[in-house]
């Protein structure tokens, strides 16, 4: 049985983080999102569990820690984290012209790792959410970050949508939107759990 970790970006008290109106604040949004996408998968079958269920921030090393203790306690192969957030342009309060989805991997990403965010880019497509920015061949991004880095199983960072654009916000705060949204994510980890790991 796969173990489908769910990490939502930041927490009440990371500074910053919001669209330029304020509307939106990008550690609410991330918990609603993945708290919709742990009970598609629950109402699915499959195992989910997220790992930062407190609304404060909680560090990167502890975030990794938690992904890593279930690791091993249930193997790694069976394992895969996904962790959600949604991106700027600027951090100044302005609006900017970049849209879309994206899909992270750690510079030293695993194979399955790079398979995972395909799938997760191939739903971001098909459902509209590309937005301006080129889809890389690849269909990840490869970054240093800390939550694909240092766990010991596929793991990918979503980028979804820009709320420092004025029209992706607007999606954002959809229920259209966030429907669009929990939808690539819950389709792309179950396309990839179907296609790479069995």
């Amino acid at each position: 049985m796969v173990k489908i970790l769910i990490d939502n970006g930041h927490g009440v008290n990371t500074k910053g983080k919001q669209s330029p109106d304020g509307r939106l604040r990008e550690y609410a949004f991330a918990r609603e999102i993945a708290k919709r996408v742990e009970s598609c998968l629950k109402c699915k079958g499959y195992d989910v569990e997220r790992i930062v269920p407190e609304d404060f921030d909680i560090s990167l090393s502890i975030r990794c820690k938690r992904v890593n203790d279930i690791c091993r306690k249930v193997d790694a192969k069976n394992v895969l984290v996904v962790s959600i957030h949604s991106n700027a342009a600027g951090c100044n309060g302005k609006w900017y012209g970049a849209r879309g989805f994206s899909a992270h991997v750690g510079l030293n990403a695993s194979s399955n790792s790079k398979k995972l965010a395909a799938c997760l880019w191939d739903k971001a497509i098909e459902l509209g959410l590309k937005g301006n920015r080129a889809v890389p061949n690849d269909r990840y991004i490869p970054q240093d970050l800390a939550i694909c880095r240092n766990t010991l199983c596929p793991a990918v960072l979503t980028e979804n949508l820009f709320y420092d654009n004025k029209e992706d916000l607007e999606l954002l705060l959809s229920e259209d939107g966030k429907a669009a949204i929990t939808k690539l994510h819950v389709d792309g980890i179950i396309d990839y759990i179907n296609n790479v790991l069995r």
